[in-house]
């Protein structure tokens, strides 16, 4: 696979730096990707950058992470209006551990001469002496050159800290590190990047008298304008915990139909062929693309049994004719998804020692309904289901005998309101 001719084709090469594909196309490179363990779980807005690691590895390179347990302490100005607020060490050690566990899943660490490597600036930096760095970087930029800089100039008027105005020299000096102890000679980074990047290819040339390649990516952005990677309720994480398999899966699911070509072509290691495909019903069918890409994307990120379960999960969720024989054969696994990804309520186990009063039950121990009163008429208006089966009168009692694995039961309220009791 020719590297740079993939990214065009999928229309992920934004810049590159004057001889960098003959450079790529000569052999085996070494390149980097910077991250900041300023968050408790890499999102899908940097799975971009981890999918230029990851074709730059089939390709044939030696693709290098870069956890910036250095830089994590400093903040990067770009992409922000605001001063960043720093994180405590203990947090960016934490978070930084977590990625490293993420990236493992994502990249091959493991075997062949171009497997990934790890590599964590603070290594670099937590014993250099501030003088030795001031000589080594800061000698090589004015203070116009640093200024000129787009992530800079953004911040200027309303205002920017030294500690921030510094990142763009730790940057720059990561990559000449690099370049001595690993012979990485690319940095590739999103196209906000590019001035930090081009930052480190003049330091490279001026402190060691050598060459050095860069290339970017265009910012992913949606149809509508808005940033990639954040839904209604915030970022989608690549930690089940933070983001659970079944919201991941409704991303895709829900994607404007106009973004998903983009989305196969920038997040899809199908075959060029199949690729293609699914482009071609991306225009007919679209949500039959989306739920490909959904389907390929849940299964990389989090696990084949993941995406069985968010199938279990929505035939809950969407299915009308799913009854209760099918309930019954649910996992509990699957039950603690859905419970997930409907209101649910915890009540005690006692409660169930005998027979209670399903209308007692949900007006006392939920909010689903605000009175008896109400509960009574959903019952009288057939809005009222338990366990996918019609609750017909007011006098309904509910056992352990209604219980999943011992602990759960499915109530909705209308076509819509679904809800989990716990025990």
């Amino acid at each position: 696979m020719d590297f740079i001719e993939e990214l065009r084709w999928r229309g992920m090469l934004h810049d590159m730096t004057p001889e960098t594909e003959e450079y790529l196309k000569s052999g085996q490179a070494t390149g980097y990707i910077g991250f900041d363990p300023t968050a408790p779980s890499l999102t899908i807005g940097n799975y971009v950058q981890i999918m230029i690691l990851t074709l730059f590895q089939r390709a044939g390179h030696k693709p290098i992470v870069l956890m910036g347990g250095a830089t994590g302490r400093i903040g990067d100005p770009s992409m922000r209006d605001t001063e960043r607020e720093l994180k405590s060490y203990e947090e960016l050690e934490h978070n930084l551990l977590h990625q490293k566990d993420q990236f493992r899943k994502l990249l091959n660490f493991e075997e062949g001469e171009n497997k990934a490597v790890f590599r964590n600036n603070l290594d670099y930096y937590q014993n250099m002496n501030v003088l030795d760095f001031l000589r080594d970087a800061g000698k090589n930029f004015t203070v116009n050159y640093m200024m000129a800089k787009e992530s800079v100039k953004k911040r200027i008027e309303t205002g920017l800290s030294f500690t921030e105005f510094s990142y763009q020299l730790i940057q720059g000096y990561d990559f000449q590190l690099l370049y001595q102890h690993d012979d990485c000679k690319v940095q590739m980074g999103g196209s906000d990047q590019w001035g930090n990047i081009t930052s480190g290819i003049e330091m490279i040339r001026r402190n060691l008298t050598k060459k050095a390649y860069a290339l970017t990516t265009p910012l992913l952005t949606k149809a509508d304008g808005s940033k990639f990677g954040k839904s209604l309720d915030g970022n989608i994480w690549l930690d089940k915990n933070l983001t659970s398999p079944y919201k991941f899966y409704q991303f895709w699911i829900n994607a404007d139909d106009r973004d998903i070509p983009k989305f196969i072509k920038y997040f899809s290691l199908k075959s060029r062929e199949e690729m293609e495909d699914n482009l071609r019903l991306a225009e007919t069918e679209p949500r039959e693309a989306k739920k490909k890409l959904a389907e390929e994307l849940t299964i990389r990120i989090h696990s084949w049994q993941d995406f069985d379960n968010v199938m279990k999960v929505s035939e809950i969720m969407f299915n009308p004719k799913m009854d209760e024989q099918q309930l019954k054969s649910l996992s509990e696994s699957v039950w603690a998804a859905v419970s997930r990804e409907v209101p649910s309520f915890s009540i005690s186990q006692s409660i169930l020692s005998e027979s209670v009063n399903l209308v007692d039950l949900l007006t006392d121990h939920t909010e689903i309904f605000a009175s008896k009163g109400e509960a009574r008429r959903a019952i009288k208006n057939n809005a009222l289901k338990l366990n996918k089966a019609k609750v017909e009168t007011a006098d309904h009692t509910v056992s352990q005998d209604d219980t999943y694995h011992s602990k759960y039961v499915l109530i909705e309220n209308g076509k819509k309101n679904k809800f989990v009791l716990m025990f």
